[in-house]
């Protein structure tokens, strides 16, 4: 009995599965360093953040001359 096809197609399946391992590794790669990226971006918004809130904290709280615009309340809101 030849074995040689068996193997010639078993080697074609390892080389694809390898192919296939290999760019998944990539990918995680590719994953971990935007998710780094990401979370040293959240941890400079919460800085900033921190940073604006206690600096509002020390401004008078000024209601007085407030835009006459229908949006002005949503967009304070959002700053909230």
């Amino acid at each position: 009995m030849n074995l040689q096809p068996l193997l010639d197609a078993l080697e074609l399946q390892e080389d694809a599965a390898r192919a296939l391992a290999d760019d998944l590794r990539a990918q995680i790669d590719d994953l971990q360093t935007r998710l780094q990226e990401a979370e040293t971006r959240l941890e400079h918004l919460a800085i900033t953040r921190t940073t604006v809130t206690g600096l509002a904290d020390r401004l008078p709280h000024i209601t007085s001359d407030l835009p006459e615009h229908s949006d002005y309340p949503r967009i304070l809101d959002a700053f909230k």
